[in-house]
C-alpha cells in the first residue's frame, strides 16, 4: 500500500497506463485477428483493407511500447507477404 503522496500518485499513473496499455493491447488484437480472418478468407479486396488499417494501429503500438518496432515490422511484413500471394 502506497503510504506517501508520491507513492500514491505513482500506483494511480500506473493503474492509468495500465488500463490504456490493455485497450490499446485489446484494439491491436482485434485488427490482428480481423487481418488473419480476411487473409484465411482469400479475399484479397478484404484483406487489403484490414491491411490498411492495422499498420498505423501497429505502427502507434510501438510508438507507444507496447510492442516493439521489430514485433511490429514482422506482423506488418508477413501480412503483406500473405496478402500478395492471394
Amino acid at each position: 500500500m502506497a503510504n506517501s503522496a508520491s507513492a500514491r500518485k505513482r500506483a494511480s499513473q500506473a493503474e492509468h497506463r495500465r488500463q490504456r496499455n490493455a485497450s490499446r493491447r485489446s484494439m491491436m488484437r482485434t485488427h490482428i485477428k480481423a487481418t488473419v480472418a480476411a487473409i484465411a478468407a482469400a479475399d484479397k479486396p478484404a484483406a487489403e483493407a484490414a491491411f490498411k488499417k492495422v499498420v498505423p494501429i501497429l505502427d502507434n503500438s510501438a510508438t507507444h511500447g507496447l510492442i516493439s518496432h521489430n514485433k511490429a515490422a514482422r506482423h506488418k511484413s508477413r501480412f503483406n507477404t500473405q496478402i500478395k500471394a492471394l
